[in-house]
This record gives structure tokens, sequence and C-alpha cells, in this order.
């Protein structure tokens, strides 16, 4: 029986992603942001609502230190 909750699974894919994000930017530099965003958003199955977090905090490289 899975004793997880929809949002924790939920969090989990989008910490996931996250994590997939960081690792995949450093070991393919040469890589747009934009298109590992995407390709992120559809690997794990992501929600509207996680795409627009993604797309709202990790579309460009931050700006302030």
């Amino acid at each position: 029986m899975n004793t997880r909750s929809p949002v924790q699974s939920k969090s989990d894919r989008l910490k996931k992603a996250l994590v997939w994000m960081a690792e995949h930017l450093e070991t393919h530099p040469e890589k747009k942001r934009a298109a590992v965003l995407q390709e992120a958003e559809l690997r794990f199955d992501l929600t509207p609502v996680e795409c627009e977090f993604l797309n709202t905090h990790f579309s460009s490289t931050s700006t302030t230190a």
C-alpha cells in the first residue's frame, strides 16, 4: 500500500527534477537552460504549477547576488 500523499509525490518529482537539472547543466554546459528545463518538465511528469515554478525561478541565470 502506498502511504505517500499525492502532494508528497509531486514534491519528490520536483526535487528530483531540480537535482537532475543541476547535474545535467553541470555535465552539459553547452546546453541552453531553457532546453534542459523543458526536458526536465517532461522527464519528471511535472504538473503545470511545478512547471511554472521552474520557469519562474530557473529559466535564466540569476542576476542578483
